[in-house]
This record gives structure tokens, sequence and C-alpha cells, in this order.
């Protein structure tokens, strides 16, 4: 599986001769399993025609913040653009749009989504040899790369203009070759395979009521995600969620109760490099369930004869290897850090994260979190009040700098 499956691309196509080359790195995107949205500067069409774009990307090509047909004035949203993106791709890069990249000119779509973007930026010049060998240029691309941009530098051979020298952009199977190779670089848990547990578990009293929580999932979901994103392969087991997540490097095992939690889990534990437990499976469930629904007359709902659930994260404990990394995650009310540590060691866990409801912002149902990690010699990290996804990338960064 490509590592650009399921990635957004950006592709960015401005005005030069090698705009035709566009075409080619659209089948290439989508061959990989990439979802491809392109950006036209108004010269480029005349290089290429958007109609050509549209049918091998199947998305409209964008070009101007407004169409001029649409009478409801609908704008092309740059920053929205922008957001949508894994990767954005300028490609080719000609001399006057470097130097607008340079010096953050936004006088069409493709810069003010350039300039409001947040994910990697490559470009790729393309221009005549004596062009390229400007000073002016080469100083444009030295402050883009001095900036973060990612420079992917021109081949020498036979240009436009007759000359033959640098200022080739480079192949389209070269370009996806050059992103692929940085993307790996940075893909800290390529080749590692992680189990992610999230949401809540519904413990059935009848045909119509259960046990459970609060639990909305999106931790588990925004790890899984973040996950993927570093390289990994993602198992991730959830209880009833409204959120979904499409992306080929994860598989979601959908479950309801903590019974069939711990089935999944067990099925896919041996296999795993890193677990985390995210999930908030309930303690108990009814002893009983009736098949049919309960009616209040009756005064069976009064009491409920309650059992334990199978300890699942304690089950792991105890039957991990030395290689396998089991993370777990602690939600309290008080004597917080006492619980988190003795949980470390009950359960035999390389870590857990704790998070605590006196926290505002932190716990069930929000988009925030506040948590503290804590490795299993007893070091704690404290973090302050994050989006999940935020929070994420922390406890990533975390299970790496300590165990990988």
């Amino acid at each position: 599986m490509s590592i650009l499956s399921g990635k957004n691309i950006l592709l960015g196509v401005t005005g030069g001769i090698a705009a035709y080359k566009s075409t080619y790195l659209v089948r290439l995107f989508k061959k990989q399993g990439a979802n491809v949205q392109v950006l036209m500067t108004p010269s480029s069409k005349d290089f290429v025609t958007p109609l050509t774009l549209s049918t091998l990307s199947n998305n409209p090509v964008l070009s101007d913040f407004f169409d001029p047909k649409d009478e409801n004035k609908l704008w092309n949203n740059h920053v929205e653009l922008a957001l949508w993106a894994d990767i954005f791709l300028i490609a080719p890069a000609t001399s006057n749009t470097l130097s607008k990249m340079a010096t953050a000119r936004a006088d069409n779509l493709l810069l003010a989504t350039y300039l409001s973007s947040k994910c990697p930026v490559y470009f790729a010049p393309a221009m005549d040899l004596d062009m390229h060998k400007n000073l002016a240029n080469q100083e444009n691309i030295q402050k883009l790369v001095s900036h973060g941009k990612i420079h992917i530098p021109v081949s020498s051979g036979f240009l436009a203009s007759g000359l033959e020298g640098d200022g080739r952009m480079k192949e389209p199977d070269e370009i996806i070759n050059f992103i692929i190779k940085n993307i790996k670089k940075d893909l800290k848990l390529l080749n590692k395979k992680i189990l992610i547990t999230a949401g809540p578990t519904y413990e059935p009293i009848d045909a119509v009521r259960f046990i459970g929580n609060f639990s909305s999932g999106k931790m588990g979901f925004s790890l899984a995600k973040t996950a993927a994103n570093l390289g990994a392969e993602v198992i991730l087991i959830t209880g009833p969620s409204s959120l979904n997540i499409i992306d080929d490097n994860i598989s979601i095992i959908n479950i309801v109760t903590a019974d069939e939690m711990f089935f999944e889990v067990k099925k896919h534990f041996k296999s795993t490099d890193i677990s985390i437990l995210s999930a908030a499976v309930s303690d108990f469930k009814p002893k009983s369930r009736s098949k049919i629904k309960i009616k209040k007359q009756s005064k069976d709902l009064l009491s409920i004869d309650l059992v334990e659930n199978i300890d699942i994260l304690k089950h792991l404990g105890e039957n991990k290897s030395n290689e396998q990394i089991l993370v777990g995650f602690a939600l309290e009310t008080d004597n917080e850090f006492q619980n988190a540590l003795s949980k470390i060691e009950n359960k035999n866990l390389d870590a857990i994260v704790l998070n605590s409801l006196n926290d505002k912002g932190a716990g069930f149902g929000h988009d925030t979190n506040k948590i503290t990690f804590i490795n299993k010699n007893g070091k704690i990290n404290k973090f302050k009040l994050k989006s999940k996804i935020d929070v994420s990338k922390d406890i990533f960064n975390e299970l790496i700098k300590n165990f990988l």
C-alpha cells in the first residue's frame, strides 16, 4: 500500500511550458490512491486545459476566487482548501510564482491558498537555463527553503528555448518518488502495527436499554489518525460512536459490548507493536439480559444484578511480550496521580495517559483534552489543554521518545 494512499493532495499548476506534465502528475497521484485537487493560475490555462485536469482528477479545477458564471457568487475558500490538504505540490513553479511565494503576494487563488497552508509544501521549479541561474531566482528558492518549503531541484536537459542545461522540471515519476522518499524519512512509525481502542461500550439490560457512559471516541479516533499519518498500520476497535475515518492505513472494527471488545482486542493483540487502550470500557454488565423490553410495571428495573466485565487492559499486561508497548488511559476524579501510578504497576503497563474530570475542557465529549503522560519509570510530563488531535501528537511523541 502506498504511503500516499488516502492523502489529500493540492496540485498547483502555474504558467510554464512544463504545465503539460501536470496531467501525468495527476494520473500518478491517483494511481497511488491519493485524492487530488488541482489549482491553476490564470496563465497556466494557456498550456493545459482545466477540462483535462478536471477529468483526470475527478474534481472541478479551481482557478478563481469566484466563478464568474455563478449567480450566487459562491467563493472558493482558500483557507478551507489549505486545511484540507495533507500535501501541497506546486509544479511547475515558474519564476513569477516563486517570486510571489517568497514575498507573500496573493494575487490569485493558488497563492492565497499557499500562504494559508499548514501542510508540507513542495515546489518544483521550471524555467530556462539563464532564468534559473539568475541570482534573484536562486535567492527566492533559498528563501523558500529557509521557510521550511521543500525544493524539488531541476534536472538538466533540453529546454523549450533550444538550450541545454539546468532548468528542466523533474519528470512526474521522479517528483512522486521524491515526495514518497521525503515523507518516509519522517514516518517514525513506518512498519509498526498499532492497536487502538476508542469510544464507550454498551451493556444491554433488555432489548432497548443499556448501561453505558458518555465517551464520544474522539480521543481514540484522533490517536488513530495521528498514528496513520506517522506511517503505522492501525487497527481501531471502537464502541458505538458517530465518528468515522476513511484512511487505507486504518482498519475499523465496530463493537458494542465489553465482551465484544475483549474478543477483538485479544484476536489482534499478539501481532501489534503498540497498543493504546483509550476506550471507556464498562466495568460492569447486567448479570442477565432480557430479550424483550422490560415493562416498568414489572419493577424488574428497580434493581439490576451486576457482574464484573473482564479487565481487558490487565489481561493484555499479563500476556504482552517484552517487545510490545502497552499504554492505558486513566480518567480520574480524585487521587489522580496515585490511581494512575497504581494502574501502571498492577496492570504491567509501559505508560499511562492521565486526565481528570476536574480539568475544564478535558474528558468525555470535548474536542479538547488535558493530559499527563506517565511512563513505567515514573517520569511525568504534564501538558496544557489542547485539541485532541494535538494531544494525540503529544502522546505519540512521548512514545517515540521513550520507547522507539
